[in-house]
């Protein structure tokens, strides 16, 4: 076994190693204490606020447009057919034409009916021949009657011829007539103002009377329907309500497929007599004046049907409401600057604006945007800006217009009520 021995540090040694310790332990303890005051200091430090775009509500006066789809219908159509069998010698008009009422439209060969005038005008000719003469018997038998100069028998006799000749010349004069009407139907006129289809049938066929295709068809152009389903609420909500008098004709406007906007106005014609249990819709329509000509049946129609007279009504942007599952929300910014959750409950859209229907008050501002940055209770910064989709002019002034006492309550019918 080797003998231990003990390692001894000389004087000046251990004085290095005791200072070196000391000053560890200072090191530290500072490190310590500036790191405790940085997150002192960081906790105290005030969150910085979000930049966010905030505009007031508007408020107008609106009417409430419930929005249908439906096809144009023809008010008159009629389909063209011969009432006489024929030739089919002309036809007058170019496919597509806009005719008047009592244009010539086709020609059939009329020589066989000319024919049969000719021969019903010889008829009645002859008929009033034979009524004449036993006219004037029955007048010389009178006369012989009273001088007892011929028998009774023999008088009634006359009479009866007299009054056979007259049936006669009637039956003459009414076969005259019919052999004119049909030399009449050989040129086939239009029954109406319209617009005519294509001709089906061409010169040299023959046609039939009340047979067979049409020769072509005519539909009204200066007036046209628009047929469309109104659902259940609606009708008794609007339309019923206006056709028991209760509110004012409701206003009717047309849009075509290719057009932005409705660039007619027309009434409401005529409501079904029944509802589809089916579909829960009633079929309803409406009158259009056409003068130029542009709507034709079955082109789509886009139908805003008004619902209700003006209305003062709350409008914002859309971008400004968020959806909390099934929950539409805003951020309503207070005097403190912090933003405020608050629930609306939205109607149809007015002027580029969704109609807000309970929740909000004229004038109060809301984000516009920037909503995803922030949260309820959050700080913000706000930038005021007009209310986007609405008019520049609108920011302030329509929040100017409703003073604070006045502006409509959120439970009152004006804030209620639907927009369809």
């Amino acid at each position: 076994m080797f003998p231990s021995k003990r390692l001894t540090l000389p004087p000046y040694s251990r004085r290095t190693a005791i200072s070196l310790a000391l000053a560890g332990i200072v090191t530290v303890t500072a490190a310590a204490w500036g790191l405790s005051s940085g997150n002192e200091a960081h906790a105290n430090t005030p969150p910085t606020a979000a930049t966010v775009d905030v505009a007031a509500v508007l408020s107008r006066s609106i009417v409430d447009w419930q929005q249908f789809s439906g096809r144009l219908e023809a008010v008159d159509r009629v389909d063209i057919r011969p009432q006489v069998s024929g030739i089919l010698t002309a036809v007058h008009f170019k496919d597509g034409a806009v005719v008047r009422k009592g244009d010539l439209l086709f020609t059939i060969d009329p020589r066989p009916f000319a024919a049969e005038v000719a021969r019903a005008q010889a008829q009645v000719a002859a008929a009033e021949s034979r009524a004449a003469y036993t006219a004037t018997e029955l007048a010389r038998a009178e006369r012989l009657l009273a001088d007892n100069a011929i028998a009774k028998r023999d008088f009634e006799e006359k009479q009866n011829q007299a009054r056979d000749g007259a049936a006669s010349l009637q039956a003459a004069q009414a076969a005259l007539k019919v052999a004119r009407l049909n030399l009449e139907y050989c040129e086939i006129r239009a029954p109406i103002d319209g617009r005519l289809s294509r001709a089906e049938v061409t010169p040299g066929n023959l046609v039939t009377a009340n047979a067979g295709a049409p020769l072509s068809s005519i539909v009204a152009a200066a007036r046209i329907y628009a047929a469309f389903e109104v659902d259940e609420q609606s009708f008794l909500k609007y339309i019923n309500a206006a056709s028991s008098g209760q509110t004012p004709d409701l206003p009717v406007s047309l849009g075509l497929a290719n057009e932005v906007g409705y660039s007619r106005e027309g009434r409401i014609h005529s409501v079904d007599n029944r509802l589809d249990t089916a579909s829960g819709t009633i079929r309803v329509r409406a009158l259009f004046d056409n003068p130029d000509g542009r709507l034709i049946p079955g082109l789509y129609a886009r139908i805003r049907l008004g619902g209700s007279q003006e209305r003062n009504a709350l409008l914002i942007n859309e971008k400004a409401v968020g959806t909390d599952q099934d929950k539409r929300f805003v951020l309503v910014v207070g005097a403190d600057n912090k933003a405020e959750y608050r629930e609306v409950r939205t109607g149809a859209t007015q002027h580029g604006l969704l109609v807000v229907e309970q929740g909000l008050q004229a004038g109060e501002r809301i984000v516009v945007n920037g909503l995803q940055r922030i949260r309820p209770g959050d700080l913000i910064n706000p930038q005021t800006t007009p209310m986007p989709g609405g008019d520049a002019n609108d920011g302030g002034q329509e929040a100017a217009k409703v003073p604070a006492a006045a502006q409509t309550p959120t439970d009152s019918p004006a804030a209620t009520g639907k927009a369809g």
